[in-house]
């Protein structure tokens, strides 16, 4: 089974950040003309230009290339995020059967590593932070087509337009928890309804239940 979950707004505190050749760390969100404040460092959509004919998303594939080699410190995905559902999910079903769906970076596996960030499809943040249904994004796609195991996805309904897009055509079943009044519709997709009373984060709840066995697909 491969599980991806969406990503989380609170990241570590000494999580890295993408370095500009003038030293200034960058921090990517998703609107940076609608930053109100300057505190140093360089702020930018993944998908600007960073110079010498690339991207920063471009930029983060390469220097996942070597791994070993981490300058900048930057965490892999399931380190990023502060909460330890994302290390026990890896515990639980291995660190290649775990994957992120991350509103700036896409889908991602556990072990990318990421730079640090602010970008998010809730509705309940500050604009520049907000990346809209219809905004542009070369989201990375790095769940392989050809996998067999059964795709589980633990997240809200804000982010459930990507997982489809970023999902389609894996050779392997959609399996999707939800928490609405209304069942999801989604083509070559098993709906499971999560019950629970928690109605914002909820996901994170129904992580721990397959981690511990309690649900299953």
């Amino acid at each position: 089974m491969i599980v991806v979950i969406q990503c989380a707004a609170r990241k570590q505190r000494d999580a890295g950040h993408m370095i500009a050749p003038d030293g200034r760390p960058v921090m990517f969100v998703a609107n940076p003309k609608m930053m109100l404040f300057n505190d140093g460092r360089i702020y930018a959509r993944p998908d600007d230009y960073a110079g010498g004919g690339k991207s920063w998303r471009q930029l983060v594939a390469e220097y996942n290339k070597t791994p070993d080699y981490n300058p900048f410190r930057l965490c892999p995905a399931c380190v990023l995020y502060e909460r330890g559902v994302y290390r026990r999910l890896v515990g639980r079903f291995g660190m290649s059967n775990v994957y992120v769906l991350s509103a700036g970076w896409g889908l991602i596996p556990a072990d990318f590593l990421t730079p640090n960030y602010d970008i998010t499809f809730s509705a309940n943040v500050e604009p520049y932070k907000r990346r809209l249904a219809d905004d542009m994004y070369d989201d990375f796609r790095m769940l392989p087509r050809d996998r067999k195991d059964d795709v589980v996805f633990l997240g809200g309904k804000d982010y459930l337009p990507l997982f489809y897009k970023l999902t389609d055509g894996v050779a392997s079943r959609r399996v999707v928890f939800y928490n609405s009044r209304d069942i999801p519709r989604a083509d070559r997709c098993k709906f499971r309804r999560f019950d629970t009373t928690t109605r914002t984060n909820w996901h994170y709840a129904c992580a721990e239940a397959l981690i511990d066995g309690s649900i299953t697909i």
